[in-house]
């Protein structure tokens, strides 16, 4: 039986806060500027699974930071994996920019593929002042898309005149030196974006026609409106009823934002547990073989907007394309 997504409270994440996983879990998260709900089950009764979610809240609320990844294999090598991707988080929560953190990413991938360990993931960077989220995939299944204004669902992926060629955007841990493109997508209030791993788009229609990514697009479509946080029951419920064996053969993961439209707002208590985590981290970096200090990235929008509010609004990452309207994305039928 499918734990409900809506029943359960949401977590309000404090600044400073990475929260992660690889079992079952069902629940929300709210964020500066976005409201979260994520969904995983482990294949078959197995405590942890190949699929890890990850959330990450900065010091000032201002940048949340979501991943979704697929590793290859199951149990406790993936959740000592999970271990360490948890670190790489804590290093970047200050970070506006997501290059780096993607490289690195994959170059720990690239150090663990000489026991088989790769992984398809889904990196994403939501700014609350300029509303911008920034999309990197890493041969993982497109994300799904949804414009309130149009109440209209479409895949999110690169245009394909756009398109990077060469060996971009591989799964993480096959190359060393792979490029990871990036875009932007510009969030209004109301806006959904659904991550997922394959296990969706690998089961079948009533016809026994594997539905893919266009399947499931079409499937979304045909979904009633249901509120956000009903969205993932509501999903995983119609794919269950097309085909005996669907979401029953590997684990299961659905990860669903929102746009809330609201500023991020912290106690001043909040603000200074978030200080006093950073200062200890700080002080644990002096040891050479200890973590990196979660330093931010220096440039006016991270540093110089949060003390004045308008330098953050005109956010872009450096490097990104821009994904301003749903025409914009390779739209399918």
């Amino acid at each position: 039986m499918m734990s409900s997504v809506s029943a359960q409270p949401a977590q309000h994440m404090q600044c400073m806060e990475v929260w992660s996983g690889s079992q079952l879990t069902a629940r929300g998260v709210e964020l500066g500027g976005l409201d979260t709900w994520v969904y995983s089950k482990p294949y078959g009764q197995s405590e942890y699974g190949g699929d890890v979610y990850y959330a990450s809240s900065c010091a000032t609320g201002r940048i949340s930071r979501l991943l979704l990844a697929d590793v290859s294999g199951h149990g406790i090598s993936v959740a000592a994996t999970a271990s360490e991707l948890r670190t790489l988080m804590r290093r970047f929560v200050n970070r506006l920019d997501q290059n780096e953190f993607v490289r690195l990413l994959n170059q720990q991938f690239a150090a663990l593929s000489r026991n088989g360990s790769f992984a398809t993931a889904i990196v994403t960077t939501f700014f609350a002042p300029s509303r911008r989220l920034t999309v990197c995939n890493a041969g993982h299944p497109r994300p799904l898309l949804y414009r309130s204004a149009q109440r209209q669902w479409d895949l999110l992926g690169h245009l394909e005149s756009a398109a990077p060629c060469g060996r971009s955007n591989l799964p993480l841990g096959i190359l060393h030196g792979s490029r990871y493109e990036q875009f932007d997508v510009q969030l209004e209030a109301g806006d959904c974006l659904v991550s997922y791993t394959d296990a969706l788009i690998e089961s079948r229609d009533a016809d026994g026609e594997m539905l893919g990514e266009d399947g499931l697009l079409r499937l979304m479509r045909l979904l009633p409106d249901v509120a956000p946080e009903e969205l993932i029951e509501t999903l995983l419920a119609e794919i269950a009823q097309r085909y005996p064996e669907n979401l029953s053969d590997d684990d299961v993961t659905v990860m669903v934002m929102r746009a809330n439209g609201r500023e991020a707002h912290y106690s001043f208590r909040e603000k200074l547990g978030a200080f006093a985590r950073f200062a200890v981290s700080l002080i644990r970096s002096i040891n050479p073989k200890a973590e990196r200090a979660p330093f931010p990235d220096a440039n006016l929008a991270n540093i110089g907007g949060a003390v004045i509010p308008a330098l953050g609004r005109r956010w872009r990452a450096p490097g990104a394309m821009r994904r301003g309207n749903p025409g914009d994305t390779k739209r399918s039928a």
